[in-house]
């Protein structure tokens, strides 16, 4: 399952540019009903085991709740940026999928948002936007490259 996605290369701005449907999440497989049907579960009660688990069985738990929490996280980042960018519109919510869908009063907040936020899309993280990824609160230990020459170093 997939769909293949337009790319042109402009040489004036030496970057490629490409066509997403809609319907499509940024920088993430699948749609944005998808990824906020994960996002929902999660909020609702669940524990992010069991959803994890059940939404992705056929990898090992690590594997699925690594999966589940980067959909969790890269969602309530694009909320609470479009909750203070959208304040008339989303007064009083949290940055939750549930808390969006009961102000907006519709059953999928994430395509309803992206029609509502077409002008800061730009600027907005994936999966709703098409801005930068997060940045990282903290840099991993490991991020560092090792310099190249003999093991054991001499």
């Amino acid at each position: 399952m997939g769909a293949r996605i337009p790319r042109w290369y402009c040489p004036t701005a030496r970057m490629t540019v490409s066509l997403l449907a809609d319907c499509f999440s940024s920088r993430l497989p699948g749609s944005l009903s998808q990824v906020e049907r994960v996002v929902a579960e999660v909020e609702s009660g669940g524990t992010r085991e069991a959803v994890a688990t059940r939404v992705r069985p056929e990898l090992e738990t690590a594997g699925a709740l690594r999966w589940t929490r980067r959909r969790v996280r890269a969602v309530q980042a694009a909320l609470r940026a479009l909750i203070g960018l959208l304040p008339m519109l989303l007064a009083g919510c949290q940055p939750s999928v549930l808390s969006v869908r009961a102000a907006l009063g519709v059953e999928w907040a994430l395509p309803a948002l992206r029609e509502k936020a077409g002008p800061h899309l730009c600027s907005l993280p994936p999966p709703l936007g098409f801005g930068p990824r997060p940045a990282r609160r903290r840099p991993r230990p490991s991020a560092v490259q090792q310099h190249t020459g003999p093991d054991p170093p001499g």
